[in-house]
């Protein structure tokens, strides 16, 4: 059996090398080469990368569905995608006779569509996981295959909970590949669901309660990324957790900063301790390292922001 393994970022690299290790990948698809950093330097996705590592043929067409033809050339049963970033049209689902399996980090169908990781963790799930569906031309309304749950901690950013659903989609595919070879496949129509949409950089209203400040600092991290103003010093935040406030303070308000306590910021309700951040000018780190620098004092208030 021929596969055909379809992904760009690095959360599809997981499935690239489990599938790699047990089943012939005849080629990667993948998007094209990207300006990267300050001066633009042309760099390859991750799945290109580890792609050539293994030796393996790498396609990578600028318009999949106008530009087919080596895809269709590769001869493959079947079509693994993972993150790969193009639509596909139905002229390019036909090429698989055993179809296109999808590696879906949610339990579909909530969270369709763009940035399903970080709107778990924004909607204050607790719980996620990774769903195998065969793909049609809906955006992930294809039928389910397999399905497996993960808890999200409260400590988990969007960043961490991307490694595990990871390592857990190359498990669900690997085990839905030898199935599908086997040809024991049962399907499962899928429900009503909502498509999530992307997420931006988005500012810090300190007047919501912490946990759902707690929430968009962690989903927006390590990118795109929550961000507050105070005492006209922009901080990026990269982790926060909740704090019970044990004094009532106005939202925003620094109620500590120092290296024994941390940065804590009030809310509207309860307080959130900032535990990883980045000046605007400077380097990441932690809150106590932050607070030996002296930048922040108690009684300080973060800007509230104009939304």
């Amino acid at each position: 059996m021929k596969l055909i393994f379809a992904g760009t970022p690095a959360f599809a690299l997981p499935s690239l090398r489990a599938l790699a290790e047990q089943f012939h990948i005849a080629a990667v698809l993948t998007q094209p080469d990207k300006p990267q950093g300050r001066k633009g330097v042309l760099t390859p996705p991750p799945v290109k990368a580890e792609a050539l590592a293994r030796g393996i043929p790498v396609l990578q067409p600028e318009k999949l569905k106008a530009d087919f033809s080596a895809l269709a050339g590769a001869g493959a049963d079947l079509m693994v995608t993972c993150a790969y970033g193009q639509i596909l049209t139905q002229e390019i689902l036909d090429l698989f006779p055993l179809g296109v399996w999808n590696v879906h980090a949610s339990l579909l169908p909530a969270y369709r569509g763009a940035a399903p990781i970080a709107r778990a963790i924004l909607g204050g799930e607790k719980e996620t996981g990774v769903t195998i569906m065969k793909t049609d031309v809906g955006l992930d309304t294809g039928d389910m295959f397999l399905q497996e749950r993960l808890p999200i901690s409260d400590t988990d950013t969007c960043g961490t909970l991307t490694e595990k659903l990871a390592s857990l989609g190359a498990k669900l595919i690997c085990e839905a590949v030898s199935r599908i070879q086997r040809g024991d496949v049962i399907l499962k129509k899928q429900g009503e669901g909502q498509v999530c949409r992307k997420v931006s950089r988005t500012p810090i209203d300190f007047t919501r309660p912490a946990e759902e400040v707690s929430a968009l600092i962690r989903g927006l991290s390590p990118a795109p990324l929550a961000y507050g103003v105070c005492g006209g010093l922009l901080i990026n935040c990269y982790n926060a957790q909740v704090q019970p406030l044990s004094e009532p303070a106005p939202a925003g308000m620094v109620v500590a900063c120092s290296p024994r306590k941390g940065l804590v910021v009030a809310c509207g309700e309860g307080a959130v301790r900032i535990t990883e951040l980045q000046p605007a000018v400077g380097k990441r780190m932690a809150d106590t390292a932050f607070a030996n620098g002296g930048k922040l004092t108690e009684g300080a208030r973060f800007d509230q922001p104009v939304l």
